[in-house]
């Protein structure tokens, strides 16, 4: 099978273009100049009484002729010309954006694609690759960030699992409660390295766009996730207003989402404290609990991976940090708004706005 034939260049294109243009052009401008000359010498009579015969041989329409074909010659090659020119300077612009593009990596996005501002087409193309660029260097520093805290908090559990069957291979005096201790810890360990695993699954689902859209109401699925953490809520007043709420989305995330919500508020809570449960039209989840003190600058934060502000109202920090992390990408891979603010006596007010499932 033969490849096709390399196209010209652009620029050549529109050379070729501007000059094919401008010869029809001449052609035209020629052909109503010189066809009311051939229709007169062609239907001119003979030569009058006392005129010489060779009067209508001299007319100079010969020359006439002559003379265009070689206008049409000159105005092509200076079309050709002038119009290499002309797409030359049209796209140098893109030749700078080309430039710029090809020096970017993804370890250095901090360039900046600079057009005239006279060149306006040309300046909202960088600006939108600006913006692109801009996303890509946010993505990127993030996902090394992500990377750099996922390594960690995996070798963390891994190191007190060495550490632990070191020291019990090394005593000596070592029985058979001291190995069944061991492996009960090491089961242990090996529930929240699962945990994990699980919750940076669900965070790079999170992280995903959503292919395809259910159908279902934003209330059965809370008060299923209510009901499933009754254990957890102990100690806890929980308040739910759940109103019938149909949205679109995918239900598996969603679940994920709110279970990381209300987890989130039971377990950061205080004893005999309170958490607030809503659901309202047309799709708005709201979680609100009582609890420490947080500040404005904490926030942002707390939406990050692997950040944790405190320990929970049992003093076991058994969390990895993923939870409101998980709950921004899942919001943002719905493209739900996503509101966090601090309560004025301690705790987070949350509020998640979903697409409304349509009427």
């Amino acid at each position: 099978m033969t490849e096709p034939a390399a196209r010209p260049r652009l620029r050549t294109r529109l050379a070729l273009l501007h000059a094919g243009l401008a010869f029809a052009c001449g052609v035209l401008l020629l052909a109503f100049v010189d066809l009311p000359l051939l229709t007169a010498g062609n239907t001119a009579p003979g030569p009058a009484a006392g005129q010489p015969a060779n009067a209508q041989a001299s007319s100079n329409l010969p020359e006439v002729l002559r003379y265009s074909a070689l206008a049409l010659i000159v105005i092509a090659a200076v079309s050709i010309a002038v119009g290499w020119l002309i797409a030359g300077r049209a796209l140098r612009p893109l030749r700078v954006i080309t430039t710029s593009a090809r020096t970017m990596s993804a370890d250095d996005l901090t360039g900046r694609l600079r057009v005239p501002a006279a060149y306006r087409e040309f300046t909202e193309l960088a600006d939108t690759l600006d913006g692109l660029r801009q996303r890509l260097h946010e993505s990127f520093s993030a996902q090394r960030q992500f990377i750099a805290n996922a390594s960690h908090e995996l070798r963390t559990p891994l190191t007190v699992q060495r550490t632990l069957l070191q020291l019990t291979l090394a005593d000596p005096d070592a029985t058979a409660d001291t190995l069944r201790s061991a492996c009960t810890e090491m089961l242990a360990l090996g529930q929240q390295q699962e945990h994990l695993i699980e919750a940076l699954l669900t965070l790079a689902s999170g992280y995903q766009p959503i292919e395809r859209r259910e159908r279902f109401d934003l209330a059965d699925l809370t008060r299923k996730v209510v009901l499933d953490h009754r254990a957890q809520a102990l100690g806890l007043r929980v308040d739910t207003a759940l109103n019938p709420t149909e949205v679109t989305g995918d239900p598996r995330l969603v679940a994920s989402l709110v279970t990381n919500l209300v987890d989130n508020a039971l377990r950061h809570n205080n004893l005999g404290g309170t958490v607030e449960i809503a659901t309202a039209p047309p799709g708005r989840l709201t979680v609100s609990n009582t609890g420490a003190a947080i500040t404005h600058e904490d926030i942002d934060r707390m939406f990050q991976p692997f950040q944790r502000l405190g320990t929970d109202r049992t003093d076991q920090t058994s969390g990895h940090g993923l939870g409101l992390a998980i709950v921004a990408a899942i919001a943002h891979a719905h493209r739900a708004p996503l509101a966090a603010h601090p309560r004025p006596g301690g705790g987070l007010h949350v509020t998640v706005d979903l697409p409304p499932a349509p009427m």
